[in-house]
This record gives C-alpha cells, sequence and structure tokens, in this order.
C-alpha cells in the first residue's frame, strides 16, 4: 500500500512559496552582486555594481547569450533543445556582413540601407536552418538532439563557406553604432535586446503561441488531444529560436565591426544554461522570460566578476558548471517535493 505524503506537498504549494522558488535565479544573482561588491570594496576599495562601466560592460556582455537564449527558452519550454543557434548565428554574422558590403559597394546605397540590409539578411538566412529544424522534428519525428545537431554541423560548415575561412570587415558607421553607440548613455545593443525580451514575454505570456508552447512541453499527447497542431507548432518554435540567433549574429557583426563564422560558438552551452539557470525544465513545461534573463545575467556576472576580481578565466568554465549542475539539482528535487512522495 503506497500513501502519499500530502502534507510536504501543500506546504509547497504555497503561493508564496512558489513565487520564491520562482525567483531563485534572481535571488542568487544578488547575491552574486553582493559578494563581488564586498570582494571589490575589501580588496581594492572600489566599487563592483556601483560603477558605470562595470554595468554597462556586464549588459553588454550578457546580450549575445540572452539573445540566443530568449529563442531557446521556448525550444526547452517545449521539451526540445536547439543545439544549432550557435552556428546559425555565426552564419547570420557573415551573411549580415556580406550583405552590408554588397549593398553599400555595388549597389551605392548609403550605410543606413547597407546596416538594414544587413539585418534583414541576417534574419532571413536563419530562417532555413529552423525550417530545416521545425520539419525534421515535426514532420519526421527526429529527436530534438540529434536533428539540431545535425544542423549544428551543417550551419557550421555554411558559417565557414561564407566567410571564406576569415572574418568579414565591414565599414558602416551606422551598423557599428547599433553595436557600440549609446542612447542616454545605454548601449544600443542593451535596448534593443531589453526590447525583445518584453516581445517574447509578452508572446509566452499572454498569446495562444505561448499557451500551446507550455501544453506541448508539459505533455505532447495531451496538447494532440487538446486540438493543438503539434506539427506546426513545433516548426514555429524552432524557426523562432533561429530567427533569435539569426539578430543575434546581427547584432554581432555591429558590434564588431566584422561577421565571424565563430561568432556564436562558445555561446550555444551559456544560452542553454540560461535558460536552465532561469528556472526552466529541461523536462519541458516550465520556464519563463524573466528567468533566462536572470540566468544570463547570473553568467555574465559570474564571467566579468571572475575577471575583475584577477581569477584566471578558466575558472569562469567551472563555475558556470557548477551552477548549472546546482540549478538541475533544485529543479529535479522541486518537482519531487511538489508532486508528493510516495511512502511505502
Amino acid at each position: 500500500m503506497t500513501i502519499a505524503a500530502t502534507s510536504p506537498s501543500v506546504s509547497l504549494r504555497h503561493p508564496i512559496v512558489l513565487w520564491i522558488a520562482q525567483l531563485r535565479a534572481w535571488v542568487f544573482l544578488a547575491l552574486l552582486i553582493a559578494f563581488f561588491e564586498v570582494w571589490a570594496r575589501v580588496t581594492g576599495g572600489s566599487s563592483f555594481v556601483f560603477n558605470v562601466y562595470n554595468v554597462q560592460s556586464i549588459l553588454v556582455f550578457a546580450t549575445a547569450p540572452l539573445l540566443l537564449a530568449l529563442g531557446q527558452t521556448f525550444v526547452i519550454i517545449s521539451a526540445g533543445i536547439d543545439l544549432s543557434v550557435g552556428f546559425v548565428m555565426g552564419l547570420s554574422s557573415v551573411v549580415a556582413a556580406h550583405a552590408s558590403n554588397i549593398v553599400a559597394a555595388r549597389l551605392g546605397l548609403p550605410p543606413f540601407a547597407a546596416m538594414l540590409a544587413a539585418i534583414l539578411a541576417a534574419a532571413a538566412i536563419a530562417l532555413i536552418p529552423g525550417l530545416i529544424n521545425g520539419l525534421l522534428i515535426a514532420r519526421l519525428q527526429i529527436p530534438p538532439f540529434i536533428g539540431t545537431l545535425g544542423m549544428y554541423g551543417v550551419a557550421r560548415g555554411a558559417a565557414y563557406l561564407f566567410a571564406g575561412g576569415m572574418t568579414v570587415a565591414i565599414d558602416n558607421d551606422w551598423y557599428s553604432a547599433i553595436g557600440n553607440g549609446r542612447i542616454l548613455g545605454v548601449p544600443v545593443l542593451v535596448i534593443i535586446t531589453g526590447l525583445a525580451c518584453l516581445v517574447l514575454h509578452y508572446m509566452l505570456s499572454q498569446t495562444r503561441f505561448g499557451q500551446h508552447t507550455y501544453a506541448l512541453g508539459a505533455s505532447k499527447a495531451a496538447a494532440s488531444r487538446a486540438g493543438i497542431d503539434i506539427k506546426a507548432l513545433t516548426l514555429r518554435i524552432y524557426l523562432l529560436s533561429a530567427v533569435m540567433a539569426g539578430v543575434a549574429g546581427a547584432m554581432y557583426t555591429g558590434r564588431f565591426t566584422a561577421g565571424a563564422a565563430q561568432a556564436g560558438e562558445p555561446l550555444l552551452l551559456d544560452s542553454i544554461a540560461a535558460v536552465v539557470i532561469g528556472g526552466a525544465s529541461l523536462f519541458g513545461g516550465s520556464g519563463t522570460i524573466s528567468g533566462t534573463i536572470a540566468g544570463a545575467l547570473v553568467i555574465a556576472v559570474i564571467q566579468y566578476g571572475l575577471v575583475f576580481i584577477d581569477v584566471e578565466p578558466f575558472w569562469q568554465f567551472i563555475a558556470v558548471g557548477v551552477v548549472i549542475i546546482v540549478s538541475v539539482l533544485v529543479d529535479q528535487t522541486q518537482r519531487r517535493l511538489m508532486g508528493g512522495r510516495e511512502v511505502e
């Protein structure tokens, strides 16, 4: 005979407890900032967080992985994963650089037009791997890990072919201003990323598309019985993920005034980590854009903070890895406690 232990389940389902659990990434971020602030004041008499340059650097540093993670949030909530976003970003970065140069040099259009053409070209080229990913997973029932891993290789090869094995430099003041300019002291990249966060937060929390994404991740069978077109929804989710990678690639080209095939290679794991640290479950059905923002900021603060206190850069990987493992353990523990335990 099995008896469900309901008392822990009841207490842990209290709205306040649920709210605290959802905010755990923000709490951890606050603790991290406090740690680096205390360290800075004790060791050097300076400030970590009350320093405009540090704050701007952290925010700019977080933009690229966050743009990737925004699309990845939808994918992971739907119980999938997109391993191709890093090189889709690189491919988009290279295509954006070529588009800017072609429109300006060959067509003779002004820099502003070249910049717009570059951003549109980056988003458009990203649709191709996104479409293929969606078709492989939705129509051919290929597991997301395998399908997007294959596209990882395809996008990687295509990016290096388009780049000719080199970075593709651009000369466009308008485009450079997108990547390095400021409006009222706020980096343009941060403003663009913030607007993307608002749009995707609305999509996930306030639209039918977002509700269906949660339903798909919670139970594919139940979502199908509820009348949701699983194949069409899956296709749209992977298209969205690819488009966000395209936007990240376009922003990279503006920031560094060059397109690079390897632009997003080191950011793939960061994009997944940001979503997981932010409270999303790798089993699907849960996650928020606000949590992903917190997760991306946690990674940025760890990486920038360790450099700030003069720790060797290699420790960044260890620190982020530990945070990911702890986040997954917390998620699994929370799931077990929230669902109740069975006692023999």
